[in-house]
């Protein structure tokens, strides 16, 4: 693992900012959902989506990975599935991202594949995403594009998560 400017991403802290209010949101909205998203598929590509943000730059420390594993456990919507189930995937994900990334992605985002074909489901691993990524208030533009591709892959479109166009700049 590479340890990395804790200026950038999840350890940086933060008091908020301007997608603060998108990520209340997007969690008030995965709560409302947490009896529906209770399959395998949901787990794992949450997995998928949680592990990508965290490497969306190439690099994840071992405190990052305790941060987000820390949220991962902590999350409302995927309480529903055992602790170590999360842990196991998650890891696996991380440590296919860090062995190498672009083979890493590739498999994270077939996984990730696998929900597009319920909406209910590709929505909640999207919001998922934004919710870790916004953990710290602060997005950034490496996560911001690993949650575009997924969308990409799920048929999504950003926008519809305040995202924005790819070539425009987010906040």
């Amino acid at each position: 693992m590479v340890i990395r400017d804790r200026s950038e991403g999840h350890g940086r802290p933060s008091g908020g900012g301007p997608r603060m209010p998108l990520v209340s949101a997007l969690k008030a909205q995965l709560d409302a959902l947490k009896e529906e998203l209770r399959s395998g598929a949901d787990r794992d590509a949450s997995m998928a989506m949680c592990a990508l943000v965290a490497a969306a730059d190439g690099h994840v420390d071992p405190a990052e990975t305790e941060h987000v594993e820390s949220l991962i456990l902590g999350h409302d919507v995927l309480r529903n599935f055992p602790a170590e189930q999360l842990r196991e995937r998650f890891h696996r994900h991380v440590n296919q991202l860090m062995r190498d990334f672009p083979a890493g992605k590739h498999e994270a985002l077939l996984v990730l594949a696998r929900s597009a074909p319920d909406p209910t489901e590709a929505r909640a691993v999207v919001r998922t995403g934004i919710i870790i990524a916004g953990a710290d208030g602060h997005f950034s533009q490496a996560e911001v594009s690993v949650i575009r591709e997924a969308c990409a892959v799920l048929g999504l479109s950003p926008a519809e998560f305040g995202l924005g166009a790819p070539d425009r700049p987010v906040m």
